[in-house]
């Protein structure tokens, strides 16, 4: 029998991209959606591709529907990818927003996770695949709440790992650079609607940034090869760089002074 993987925000971007891989690579691919478009859409996308995807419709904020589904799938793997972005300054965002982010990036994927475990170990092991990003590792202005939810999920990704080793469970980080998904259009457009900011100009900069940077990002495809190598490997690494600029930035981070950091980050927008 197949196992089963539940992919959350599977409706566009990475997620899809991974339902899909998933289904190629034989699993039972479970694809969470919001709404019934999406399902459709997830459906047609599959079918396009002569792949068998199955979809459920999941708030990941919805406690009681995340036990619901958790325990109807019962899966050996769980990605969590679902979540969005919030390209704005620390002192921009009131409390209601910061809890919403926090409340989606990481109280779900960990909610997620600490439902799916018993039947893992009931089966004697299975998979979880946290996906974070570059900005995971590493800071840059604007999107701080961001950037928190990230390293907030890696720090409790790193623990988690950790505590339920013995029992044949892997927790695994995917770590992406820039990547064509909906994620930088939902940056541009937060970008814009805070232009009463006294960080106004920094946001201009940023948006301008974002064009010239997105016809050089990666297909999502990238991203759910190697999600699925991760969820078939025998031995798993921890985390997983994707992405040339992901590489670099990484590398930047360790060996650039922050000082230096810090001057080039906020003299590129205007800070």
């Amino acid at each position: 029998m197949a196992r089963t993987v539940l992919t959350t925000g599977a409706n566009s971007g990475i997620g899809l991209a991974t339902a899909l891989e998933l289904a190629r690579r034989g699993f039972r691919s479970v694809g969470s959606v919001r709404s019934e478009a999406k399902a459709r859409a997830l459906k047609r996308a599959a079918a396009a591709a002569g792949l068998e995807v199955e979809t459920v419709l999941l708030d990941v904020t919805d406690a009681a529907r995340c036990q619901w589904m958790i325990d109807d799938l019962r899966p050996w793997g769980l990605v969590n990818n679902a979540g969005y972005t919030l390209n704005a300054a620390v002192e921009d965002v009131g409390d209601a927003e910061a809890r919403r982010l926090l409340e989606t990036m990481v109280m779900a994927p960990m909610r997620l996770a600490r439902l799916a475990l018993p039947h893992m170990r009931a089966v004697g092991g299975g998979r979880i695949v946290n996906v974070s990003s570059i900005y995971g590792r590493t800071t840059t202005p604007l999107t701080g709440w961001y950037q928190g939810a990230k390293h907030a999920l890696e720090g409790l990704s790193d623990a988690l790992r950790m505590e339920v080793a013995g029992d044949g469970i892997a927790v695994i980080l995917v770590e992406p650079g820039g990547f064509r998904t909906r994620i930088w259009e939902e940056a541009e457009r937060e970008a814009e609607s805070r232009q009463g900011s006294r960080y106004a100009t920094a946001y201009r900069r940023s948006r301008t940034g974002i064009r010239l940077w997105q016809p050089f990002m990666g297909d999502p495809a990238s991203v759910a090869a190697v999600i699925g190598r991760a969820l078939g490997a025998w031995f798993p690494c921890a985390r997983y760089l994707v992405g040339y600029d992901a590489q670099v930035l990484a590398l930047a981070d360790q060996l650039v002074p922050t000082v230096v950091r810090d001057r080039i980050a906020r003299l590129t927008l205007g800070l």
